[in-house]
């Protein structure tokens, strides 16, 4: 099965391709031209790997959230290859992306991802790690700081932007059940490709019309003063 993974919903634009078995990634973090950027990082696997975009079976997309013009820009890049190709696509979460970066690099179970969301709030999400792949606890939120609460008393590896902009903050929420924070953690589509692998094997393929953004925020149009 090969596979082309992007993601645009942070500052860190990534694309990755899984070729006969072999991964190719391109990374690079920017505050903007991210539709510029995916589209020659996706050329540049091609021509890295001596494939051409027809080999591709599954087109995965990080779906947010995360920036609301990053995530856009992921979703229509997506939608437009995959109508194009006629390609299937599996939608992942920016959240899961970064507890599987997190949970492949420092290897703990339990994983409390915020990623900073401005205007006072964080996006968070509480993951537990079986047979390597996290698995979501409970639900996504956007919140303030001050709101997110850990899970249950285990020990939790705290990743993601959030945890340096209001450490304090969260620090104090997760006092008696803080493992470690590790901030400069991003959504990568390395960590799209192999959460995107369970959802194939399950037979969870989306057409290209359902290829959705998840904002959380309903009031989005309230961001553009962040970009």
């Amino acid at each position: 099965m090969n596979i082309l993974a992007i993601d645009t919903c942070t500052e860190s634009c990534s694309a990755a391709l899984l070729y006969k078995g072999k991964l190719y990634q391109r990374v690079e973090m920017t505050q903007r031209g991210h539709s510029d950027l995916i589209l020659g990082m996706m050329d540049d696997l091609f021509k890295q790997a001596e494939t051409k975009i027809s080999e591709v079976d599954v087109l995965a997309f990080g779906r947010g959230p995360g920036s609301f013009t990053g995530v856009r820009v992921g979703v229509g890049v997506a939608q437009g290859v995959a109508f194009a190709r006629e390609l299937p696509v599996v939608a992942i979460s920016s959240l899961a992306a970064v507890a599987q970066g997190a949970a492949d690099k420092l290897g703990s179970e339990f994983i409390a991802v915020a990623m900073d969301a401005r205007m006072g709030e964080v996006y968070c999400a509480s993951y537990q790690v079986v047979n390597g792949l996290v698995q979501l606890l409970g639900e996504e939120h956007v919140c303030p700081p001050v709101k997110f609460m850990p899970h249950s008393n285990q020990q939790w590896l705290a990743v993601g932007t959030g945890w340096g902009v209001y450490e304090q903050q969260l620090s104090t929420n997760f006092t008696d059940t803080l493992k470690k924070i590790s901030v400069e953690h991003y959504p990568q589509s390395n960590s799209i490709i192999k959460l995107a692998q369970l959802e194939i094997e399950a037979g969870r393929l989306l057409s290209a019309d359902q290829a959705m953004p998840v904002y959380l925020r309903n009031n989005v149009a309230k961001k553009k003063g962040e970009q």
